[in-house]
């Protein structure tokens, strides 16, 4: 069996290929082997593949640069996905189609389900929607979107990365306490893509996302706690309001996905994203020799 990832260059396509067994090739293809906006070389590469399942990792994840870009978001969150799911559907390929807790705008008071209805505050969460709807409308019978949240991992851009890089050099750490989600490790999340791509009873619209659910703030907190014996000076981490820390593009304050659709499709338990957090601080000090020292 082979599983076809487009992306994979990004976290979760490096986490798919780190999964690639005897029994399950794991085929990552980078952006640039593989360009989704091109329909040729798309079905050329999933025709060459023979794939049972394609998953579809490749987008374009900056949300703040989206917002001066929105040609380009879309080309690829939305064109790229239609572009994708029309291969798997003359394929025969089962596709599964990564997404994004930003489609939603933030304002329930309950954690979204995957029959909530769709506001995406900016131009990311627009284009991602969009590249749900156009795989759907492409592949009807054959795509399934999962939709997650807060991905993190040793490489790539991402909170944890970040907050770690600040530590070692900051005193003080200003985070946002009134925007909460599910932190997501890529690995976890690599997966979850597996196992939706096994079930037979996932169809539709799927969420996941690691457990449980936090604040930004106290995402970070958990972060600098790890490092706190690798750092000369602990720096403080200071809850603030999105508000004082302005973005390019809107954020949804309540980011936290109902994954019981995941749980009853796979019978698998939500991922606890602690241990995961702890093994990416670990490969992130062998690689680095830990938090530089001041």
């Amino acid at each position: 069996m082979t599983v076809l990832v487009t992306g994979g260059d990004g976290q979760l396509g490096r986490a798919l290929a780190a999964l690639d067994r005897p029994e399950r090739r794991v085929l990552a293809m980078a952006r640039g082997r593989l360009d989704i906006t091109d329909p040729d070389a798309v079905r050329a590469a999933v025709a060459a593949a023979r794939p049972a399942v394609v998953i579809n990792a490749a987008a374009m994840t900056d949300v703040d640069a989206a917002e001066g870009d929105r040609d380009r978001a879309f080309a690829v969150n939305e064109t790229g996905a239609a572009v994708v799911a029309d291969a798997c559907r003359h394929a025969g390929a089962r596709l599964v189609q990564v997404s994004t807790n930003y489609v939603f705008d933030g304002a329930a008071p309950a954690p979204y389900g995957p029959d909530a209805a769709a506001a995406p505050h900016n131009v990311y969460g627009a284009s991602k929607l969009a590249g749900e709807a156009a795989a759907r409308a492409a592949y009807p019978d054959g795509a399934v979107v999962l939709r997650t949240s807060w991905v993190f991992s040793p490489t790539g851009r991402n909170f944890v990365r970040s907050i770690a890089a600040a530590a070692a050099t900051r005193d003080r750490l200003d985070v946002v306490d009134d925007q909460s989600g599910r932190p997501t490790a890529a690995a976890d999340l690599a997966v979850a893509c597996l196992a939706v791509a096994d079930a037979p009873a996932a169809g539709g619209i799927v969420h996941v996302g690691g457990d449980p659910p936090v604040t930004w703030y106290d995402f970070a907190v958990a972060i600098v706690d790890r490092l706190a014996d690798r750092l000369d000076r602990r720096p403080a981490v200071v809850p603030v309001a999105t508000a004082q820390v302005p973005r390019p593009a809107r954020r949804p304050a309540n980011g936290v996905l109902d994954c019981r659709s995941y749980v009853a499709a796979t019978g698998r338990a939500l991922p606890d994203w602690r241990p995961a957090l702890d093994r990416v601080l670990a490969a992130l000090s062998q690689e680095t020799g830990g938090p530089e020292r001041r």
